[in-house]
């Protein structure tokens, strides 16, 4: 079985159901398996067979879906481009993964000419005929997926998640959300990243849901589409730029169960300002290498463990594991390892990473977390940026959740700074939202909060911090930043 069968059942029980809301216009189930079908078919006559692969390189929209699920039907995998990378990148990745077709739509046509050797079809165009491929039966095993994350190397590296990563991931929404077939659920995350596709789309399609997507993110547009949908998706920039927005505080939220947020720690300050709207928060942890689902609160228990990650998922285990290889017990603080139908095969091509990242049939994460005696998760950082000044582990996540709270704080990013006394020092990067804050001020802030060893010998102001395309605070360009700026312009304690 392959998961177009998601939209075909749907489709022959209830054609008129709306799958698919984009830019104003509604497809219905029976719409998007026509389109399936079509597009299984023209892929099939453009050659593309099991094992082969697509390339998707354009903004958000309802081909992406058509094109997964037409991929699925045969065996094909397809590979979601990051529009935000240069075009180096992308010729990068696509020599990478070698794919059959690359599909792009009108924003991004003269960068997809110059893939040179490539054939490149504009969206809605008829795709070329060639060699027709063998129709083969495919099956939930088949790899479906390949989504390019950042390598240890320098170089992006592929994950590869099956069809039957995608049915225990969807699983795992179905149950984190209490999502039913009557929701209509909001997106407005890139589809190049699993939380864009994963987290609530494909889940909606499985059960037979609705999906509001856009094509990309507005924080006005987004404030004005909580008011109309039961579930919705985001990550910590993209909501807190929503609740600067006037619409937000207009918005009627009666209808809206929950915010699903991940992609990186999540400040408590802002989950609360969501729950005093009424709304619960609840946290999806994982990775790109788990589809990516792992560990995730339930909405029921959203105000009771505001803070948490919340428990492991009910398709994958998950272990805490130790510097020396044994499982952390309650209170400790371990690596995530996660085993599951969830998790990635193999990284495209890359049998050394794929062998650095495997243990057994576990994914070691390179994230750090603890579990408590009721079995929550809580976060503590991610591995590598974690600081070792005099032999103690600092995390930089714990200094950062406290100088949050600090009125005269937009943001911060605190980082490792070579030390010849301690090794390691911790040094604060802050964009200030007070013009008048002064370092004093916030190392002030952590007094009696955190232990002193753990206080930043330095606070950097900057005046924005770099962010990749999820929102995420790049720490290895934060540290760069640090190294190319003299310890004299710096507030030294």
């Amino acid at each position: 079985m392959t998961i177009d069968r998601w939209i075909a059942e749907k489709a022959a029980a209830q054609p008129e159901k709306p799958a698919l809301i984009f830019e104003g216009a509604a497809l219905n189930y029976g719409d998007v398996a026509g389109e399936i079908d079509a597009r299984a078919e023209a892929l099939r006559r453009a050659g593309v067979g099991r094992g082969d692969r697509v390339a998707w390189y354009g903004l958000n929209a309802p081909e992406v879906f058509i094109l997964l699920f037409a991929c699925a039907r045969l065996g094909a995998m397809l590979v979601p481009l990051n529009w935000r990378l240069a075009e180096g990148e992308i010729a990068q990745i696509v020599e990478s993964c070698d794919p059959t077709l690359v599909i792009h739509d009108e924003d991004f046509a003269g960068a997809a000419r110059h893939l040179s050797g490539r054939r490149v079809v504009a969206a809605g165009a008829p795709l070329p005929e060639g060699r027709p491929a063998k129709a083969e039966a495919a099956g939930e095993d088949d790899p479906l997926l390949i989504v390019y994350t950042s390598g240890s190397t320098g170089r992006p590296k592929g994950a590869v998640l099956t069809q039957a990563a995608l049915v225990a991931n969807a699983a795992m929404s179905v149950e984190a959300h209490a999502m039913t077939p009557d929701d209509t659920v909001l997106n407005v995350l890139p589809l190049f990243h699993v939380g864009g596709l994963n987290i609530l789309c494909t889940p909606a399609f499985s059960i037979g849901a609705t999906v509001e997507l856009h094509r990309r993110f507005e924080p006005a547009a987004m404030a004005q589409a909580l008011a109309r949908v039961d579930l919705a998706i985001t990550v910590p920039t993209v909501l807190q730029a929503v609740m600067e927005t006037p619409q937000w505080a207009a918005a009627d939220l009666s209808r809206l169960r929950a915010i699903s947020i991940g992609s990186t720690d999540v400040p408590v300050p802002l989950i609360e300002a969501v729950h005093a709207r009424g709304v619960p928060v609840i946290q999806i942890y994982g990775a790109t290498e788990t589809a990516p689902f792992a560990i995730y609160q339930r909405v029921e228990e959203a105000h009771a463990t505001v803070g948490s990650i919340g428990r492991a998922g009910s398709a994958c285990e998950i272990r805490l594991v130790k510097g020396d290889g044994s499982d952390a017990g309650p209170g400790e603080s371990g690596e995530i390892w996660v085993k599951g139908p969830n998790t990635l095969i193999e990284y495209w091509r890359a049998p050394e990473e794929t062998a650095a990242a495997m243990r057994d049939g576990w994914f070691r994460t390179g994230d750090v977390a603890r579990r408590d005696e009721n079995g929550l998760y809580w976060f503590r950082d991610r591995i590598k940026h974690v600081i070792i000044s005099g032999g103690e582990n600092i995390y930089p996540a714990e200094i950062e959740r406290v100088l949050r709270d600090h009125p005269g704080i937009r943001e911060v990013a605190v980082v490792g700074r070579p030390d010849a006394k301690w090794g390691e020092v911790p040094v604060a990067v802050v964009v200030r939202a007070d013009p008048a804050l002064t370092p004093e001020s916030v190392l002030g802030h952590l007094e009696g909060r955190i232990a002193r060893y753990k206080r930043p010998r330095v606070v950097v102001f900057v005046e924005a911090l770099p962010r990749n395309a999820m929102g995420k605070v790049v720490a290895a360009e934060v540290r760069r930043m640090i190294a190319s700026m003299h310890a004299g312009e710096n507030a030294e304690t």
